[in-house]
C-alpha cells in the first residue's frame, strides 16, 4: 500500500512538472533562425508537417557565461523531410544566475536537461515525430574540458529514450545553439 501511493506522488508530481514546462515553453519567446519571433505552437505545426514528410528533429542547448549570467540557448532544427533544400531552425535563450554553475559539470547537466525536457514536449505533441538530441561535449578519447562528461551525459539522454550525438556530430547544440548562447 505504501509502495502504491509513492508511485502516485511520484506520478503526481512528474505530471506537475511536466505541465510547468508546457507553460514556460507557451510563454517563452521563440526566434526563427532569422531572429523573427516565433510562437511555440507555430513551431509545433511546422514540426508537425515535417514528420509527415519523414523529417527529424534535432535538439540541442549549449550556454555561456557573460558576466554574471549564464545564457543558455537551445535550438531546434528540422533537417531532412522528403524533398527538403536546406533547413530551418529556432531557439530560445534563457539567462540565469552565474552563480548556479560552480562547477562545469552542473552547467552540462542542465543543458542536456534544458534538451532533453523539450524532446520530452515534444514527444508529447507529437508522439510520431523522429528526434536526435545533440550535446555539445567532446568525446571520451579527446581528453578535452567536457570530454570526462561525456559518458555520462549520452546516458542521461539515451536513458531517457532518445537517440543522441557528440561532437563533431551535434550540430544543433555545437553549432546553431552555441550561435546564439553568446
Amino acid at each position: 500500500f505504501i509502495f502504491y501511493l509513492t508511485l502516485q506522488f511520484f506520478y503526481a508530481t512528474l505530471l506537475k512538472q511536466q505541465q510547468l514546462v508546457i507553460i514556460s515553453m507557451l510563454k517563452t519567446t521563440w526566434n526563427t533562425g532569422s531572429k523573427d519571433i516565433i510562437k511555440f505552437n507555430d513551431i509545433i505545426e511546422q514540426i508537425r508537417k515535417h514528420t509527415l514528410l519523414n523529417g527529424t528533429v534535432y535538439i540541442g542547448t549549449d550556454s555561456f557565461f557573460i558576466k554574471n549570467k549564464c545564457i543558455f540557448a537551445t535550438a531546434i532544427c528540422l533537417y531532412g523531410a522528403d524533398k527538403q533544400k536546406g533547413g530551418r531552425y529556432f531557439y530560445v535563450k534563457k539567462s540565469l544566475n552565474k552563480k548556479q554553475f560552480p562547477e562545469l559539470s552542473i552547467r552540462m547537466i542542465k543543458e542536456a536537461e534544458k534538451t532533453i525536457n523539450l524532446a520530452n514536449h515534444i514527444v508529447e505533441l507529437i508522439p510520431t515525430a523522429k528526434l536526435e538530441l545533440h550535446l555539445d561535449i567532446s568525446p571520451q578519447e579527446n581528453n578535452e574540458g567536457t570530454s570526462h562528461l561525456a559518458k555520462m551525459l549520452v546516458g542521461y539522454v539515451k536513458g531517457s529514450g532518445y537517440e543522441c550525438k557528440i561532437k563533431p556530430d551535434a550540430f544543433a547544440a555545437a553549432s546553431i545553439a552555441d550561435k546564439h548562447s553568446k
